[in-house]
């Protein structure tokens, strides 16, 4: 955990327009003032991210996050009351004073609330909302403790607040509330049932291939460590050369915790290739299934 005094020095170099990296329940976030574009700038520079994909906003509590949105409709307080503080992030129509390099020009805004004490602490000490994707050069495997960050970023964040390793372990659950229905743009760990049963409203399905400009995490190759991944059935013959099965846990929520630390301890070891046996298709696994598939894209 920090030093007495680091979340109070990374709150000031939020303040100054500094990049800082900090946990969060699902992974590490590069940090930066949400109302500041000079360093949101910063933040697409570090990761060498494209400027058409949007960054989410973590804000402390649903006032803040009503700030930062110029629509809060039924179904967006009913999810916030389930879910936040959590791995869920609401699109909705965003307000003026967010910076259109936030939200790659789009109208709307992805927000939530996380579920980790120091990113909650931080937010509430540099009294600004806070623009964080992952902490990491864009499309690679996401990081979970700060020594992922340190690997990935080096000296291109001004500071990292090390809180442990993350206790979810994949991005956030995305719905869009901007249509007549809710939608899921990116799937996580948290369920389309769970949803529906919140918001009291069925959800409209989404189109297998979404505009990858909607939402962050979309583009077809994402979450991909160097070495290349396959997805194994139980009786698949194994690829050539020199490879790692990971051996991961048969509980959606203790596999997702392990995964990305699980990749990123086999991207170190030269192997040639990396495989991981399929998860079952259910809705509990949907969100790791979906960050598996990204991952071993061709």
């Amino acid at each position: 955990m920090p030093a007495p005094g680091e979340v109070a020095r990374a709150a000031e170099f939020i303040q100054q327009g500094k990049l800082v990296a900090f946990p969060t329940e699902t992974v590490y976030g590069l940090g930066a003032n949400a109302f500041d574009p000079v360093a949101v700038a910063r933040i697409y520079e570090a990761k060498e991210r494209p400027v058409s994909s949007p960054l989410i906003v973590h804000v402390s509590d649903d006032a803040m996050a009503r700030s930062v949105v110029s629509a809060w409709p039924d179904t967006a307080q009913r999810l916030a009351a389930r879910f936040w503080p959590g791995p869920l992030t609401l699109v909705l129509p965003k307000s003026e004073i967010v910076p259109d390099l936030v939200t790659a020009g789009l109208p709307s805004v992805g927000v939530r609330v996380p579920a980790h004490p120091l990113a909650l602490e931080l937010i509430h000490a540099a009294g600004v909302p806070i623009a964080a994707p992952s902490a990491n050069r864009f499309s690679e495997v996401s990081p979970t403790t700060a020594e992922h960050v340190r690997m990935g970023l080096g000296d291109r964040v001004d500071m990292i607040l090390d809180g442990g390793p993350c206790e979810v372990g994949i991005e956030s659950t995305i719905v869009s509330l901007l249509g007549l229905k809710p939608a899921i743009l990116r799937p996580g760990m948290i369920t389309q049932r769970e949803l529906e049963n919140a918001a009291q409203v069925l959800f409209q399905s989404c189109p297998g291939s979404v505009n990858v400009s909607l939402a962050p995490g979309l583009h077809p190759r994402h979450y991909a460590p160097h070495t290349r991944i396959y997805l194994l059935d139980p009786d698949q013959t194994l690829p050539l050369g020199r490879g790692w099965i990971l051996e991961l846990p048969a509980e959606p929520e203790a596999f997702a915790a392990l995964l990305y630390a699980e990749l990123h301890r086999a991207d170190e070891g030269g192997y040639d290739w990396i495989g991981i046996f399929k998860p079952p298709d259910r809705p509990e696994w949907a969100g790791i299934l979906d960050r598996l598939q990204r991952a071993s894209h061709r």
